[in-house]
């Protein structure tokens, strides 16, 4: 056996030691989508299958197909089927139905997209729980399909698999549908996700998958994250080297930290090239980049440090170093020092807070399970199934908004379709107004009643929409009856909470569709006095009176102007004659008043001359030989 086989079985072993000893005990969780089937009845009912992790699942969406049993290459393992399996126009697509075994999963699907299969389930052999199909090691073969299998997979238990075989075999029709738009939770408008990633550059086609993806998908992410529309959180996978093993060659090769935090070599060959711990120092200061820029309200540029230093620093160059990560560093304007601090002593015999952190946010808590696969992206504490993806992920990460909560970028036509387009979605609409009661997410569409210039309309939404509220004679007069002659506008909407539309004075009517001027003279109304004459007008009446008579509104009469004008003088006169009397009574007032002070001060001057007063301090007269 030559030295390089013999390190790489001790590799082997020593890495599947390390996984043993840490995941032995872990918990791996099924992610899965919903499958209703619409016909037969038989067999109508929801089910549910586990979401392949490889492919494109259309997270935040559905597909209805029909389900095809092929009857000849059943397992999928060969390219060769009898039938093609393209969607016809006019008809559903097809979603092949293939049964485990013989082969990879992933092979199945990728045999059955080339038939042009629009989906795939694949009927387990076993009578057991849902599995992950996952994706293989990338080696030769698979590496040339694996990243194009662009249809989504799903795997169904062995019993529902059963009755899906049995319906069609008996010449009916199933159609079912794929539902993904519950498998990410939705709960507010802001989604938390996490990438387990990795910094070695050199891990063959998963890396350079890795790498691909971190720089397709950083855009994206950086106007998600500076928009507050979500947190990113990055993760390193590390394992920790048995005590046993602490002092051998693999561990210290590997490991930081007397052991604790480890990586495997990225050649797989402990005599040359870069180490395990190169990978765990660099994966430590990644961690740290973040942490720091986070500290300074930047998050996002983690995403620029991790694409510069796959461009600037790579293992084949021989620049993946501190050296050259220092250049990145500095070139971001990060605070050195800080991430130096934060890095710690990778040879100190002790915990390092950072990396003990990943470790432990490594197990599974609650619905989300532990991380054993590298990548793994993890939103709202659902672990993503499929290819990493731009358009994938991307969408997996718009699912997870609160519907009507998503960003721009969530409803790009080429991440989502906007129903509103199609017949406004079935929505209330108002042409006049161009406003809708359709609003466009990323699941699909909501009819909700709008809010037009501070005005909210209410209603079902589909069929109704109204004003309603202060200000709500703004927007098209309420629905109320509005109408102008003459330059004179009259509307019979009332801004008034609990009224909607009343006929103004001078009109009647339903308020709504018609108001009709009341005719005041004719009915009797107005203007009814002897010398009154009445002459009616659009929402109003003219009154007058014979020659030399005024008309009083108030009191419907007509009087004298001359004795209107005789009033007017008499009252003239006694407002100056009372403005008079009140100013002399005032100045008499006043004289009193300075009189009286005077003569007040007067005479206690007198008396001050005879007698002490209150006010005056008493002084005691002496005399030189002190008898008073």
């Amino acid at each position: 056996m030559g030295i390089f086989s013999r390190y790489y079985w001790y590799y082997l072993g020593f890495v599947s030691l390390l996984y043993l000893f840490q995941i032995g005990s872990g918990k791996f969780l099924v992610e899965k989508n919903s499958i209703t089937v619409t016909s037969p009845d038989s067999i109508k009912g929801n089910h549910d299958s586990a979401i392949g992790n490889f492919g494109l699942p259309q997270y935040g969406g559905s597909m209805a197909g029909t389900v095809v049993y092929p009857k000849d290459n059943q397992k999928a393992c060969r390219e060769d089927f009898t039938t093609s399996f393209k969607t016809k126009p006019g008809s559903l697509p097809t979603f092949l139905l293939v049964d485990r075994g013989d082969c990879l999963f992933a092979l199945k699907v990728w045999n059955a997209q080339k038939a042009g299969a629009s989906a795939v389930l694949v009927a387990d052999n076993v009578d057991e729980p849902l599995l992950t199909m996952d994706s293989p090691k990338e080696d030769g073969a698979s590496a040339q399909y694996i990243e194009n299998i662009t249809i989504p997979s799903a795997l169904i238990t062995k019993d529902f698999g059963g009755k899906l075989k049995k319906a069609i075999s008996s010449g009916e029709m199933v159609n079912l549908n794929l539902d993904w738009r519950e498998a990410v939770p939705h709960p507010d408008n802001r989604v938390e996700y996490e990438l387990w990633t990795n910094s070695n550059d050199e891990c063959g086609v998963k890396c350079d998958m890795l790498m691909e993806f971190v720089k397709d998908f950083k855009g994206a992410a950086q106007i998600l994250e500076r928009g507050g529309y979500t947190q990113f959180t990055p993760h390193y996978i590390t394992w920790y080297c048995p005590e046993a093993f602490t002092i051998s060659k693999q561990c210290k090769s590997q490991c930081i930290n007397k052991g604790r935090y480890c990586a495997p070599d990225p050649e797989q060959d402990f005599s040359q090239g870069y180490e395990g711990k190169d990978v765990v120092v660099e994966n430590l200061r990644q961690l740290c980049v973040f942490k720091v820029a986070n500290e300074i309200s930047k998050p996002w540029v983690w995403w620029d440090y991790v694409t510069d230093f796959q461009i600037r620093c790579p293992m084949k160059l021989k620049k993946y170093n501190k050296e050259c990560a220092d250049t990145v560093i500095k070139s971001l304007g990060l605070d050195m020092k800080k991430i130096e601090k934060c890095m710690g002593d990778p040879n100190a015999d002790a915990d390092n807070p950072v990396l003990k952190e990943e470790q432990d946010a490594q197990v599974g808590k609650g619905t989300r399970g532990d991380v054993t696969i590298l990548p793994t992206l993890v939103v709202n504490n659902r672990q993503y199934r499929g290819k990493l993806d731009k358009g994938a992920v991307l969408k997996a990460i718009c699912s997870g908004f609160e519907e009507t909560t998503e960003p721009t970028v969530c409803l790009n036509a080429d991440v989502e379709t906007n129903e509103c387009l199609d017949n406004n979605g079935g929505c209330w609409q108002d042409k006049t107004l161009n406003v809708t009661a359709c609003k466009d997410t990323f699941r699909g569409r909501v009819c909700e009643c709008p809010l037009v210039q501070g005005v909210q309309f209410k209603g079902d939404g589909y069929s109704s929409c109204e004003a309603s509220g202060r200000g709500r004679c703004n927007i098209n007069n309420g629905g109320c009856w509005h109408e102008t002659r003459d330059g004179h506008t009259f509307s019979a909407c009332l801004d008034i909470d609990g009224v909607k539309c009343q006929c103004p004075s001078g009109f009647k009517g339903d308020g709504v569709k018609n108001c009709e001027d009341v005719n005041e003279c004719k009915e009797r109304r107005a203007c009814q006095c002897p010398d009154c004459h009445c002459k009616n007008t659009w929402g109003g009446y003219e009154c007058t009176c014979s020659e030399g008579l005024l008309y009083m509104k108030d009191h419907d009469t007509c009087i004298s102007k001359s004795a209107s004008e005789a009033n007017s003088s008499w009252t003239a006169v006694w407002v100056i004659l009372i403005g008079l009397v009140m100013a002399a009574a005032g100045a008499y007032l006043v004289y009193k008043y300075r009189i009286r002070s005077y003569m007040d001060s007067e005479i206690r001057a007198i008396m001050a001359q005879y007698m002490p007063l209150d006010s005056q301090v008493e002084i005691p007269n002496h005399t030189s030989d002190g008898r008073a």
